[in-house]
């Protein structure tokens, strides 16, 4: 799906009106909210999210900036909680970027041509997809191959599935351990 804008701020992802929730799960009904929907609640034909060749995808091409604006973790949430699994930009703001891998987003950075190359055939050709191989990393549509970079520790993040909390589990023999060693010393 292309979200032909730059700068998109957290607060145009998920509005702060949406933010009561504690769990990670229901944000997606309000991804875009504002930019989804008309005043008097009906769906906004001209936004691209509303568009019926757009329905289902899972990788969202964005402009410069993604992510920006408050530290919301809401924004990933909502992205996730919608269908989507990997977002392709040039650039993210930094603590989106961060957040996207902890909640089991792929944001990928390609540079502007290639980034426009997507836009303009994902809008002239509403049968065109674009595929990703994590293992190999690469984003591969039916006539190219693109290497993208990665950090060899969040893609087996990605891979294996682990958030913070998973990671943390993988030491738990090591953490009783240590616990039991701590409270009979003290």
């Amino acid at each position: 799906m292309p979200l032909d804008s730059a700068n998109v701020d957290t607060d145009q992802i998920i509005p702060k009106q949406f933010l009561k929730r504690i769990e990670r799960t229901g944000f997606g009904e309000f991804l875009f909210f504002d930019w989804r929907f008309n005043d008097d609640g009906s769906p906004n034909d001209s936004f691209i999210l509303n568009k019926n060749e757009y329905k289902g995808s899972k990788i969202l091409l964005a402009q410069d900036n993604f992510g920006c604006g408050s530290s919301r973790e809401h924004a990933p949430w909502a992205l996730r909680d919608y269908g989507f699994k990997v977002i392709i930009s040039t650039s993210f703001a930094d603590i989106f970027y961060n957040n996207s891998f902890k909640n089991g987003i792929l944001p990928i950075i390609v540079d502007s041509k290639l980034l426009n190359n997507f836009f303009k055939f994902s809008i002239s050709d509403s049968s065109y997809e674009l595929y990703i191989d994590l293992d190999n990393q690469k984003i591969k549509d039916l006539n190219n191959e693109y290497y993208f970079e990665l950090d060899p520790f969040r893609k087996k993040c990605l891979l294996e599935g682990l958030d913070d909390i998973a990671l943390t589990m993988i030491h738990s023999d090591k953490i009783d351990t240590f616990e039991k060693q701590y409270f009979r010393s003290t």
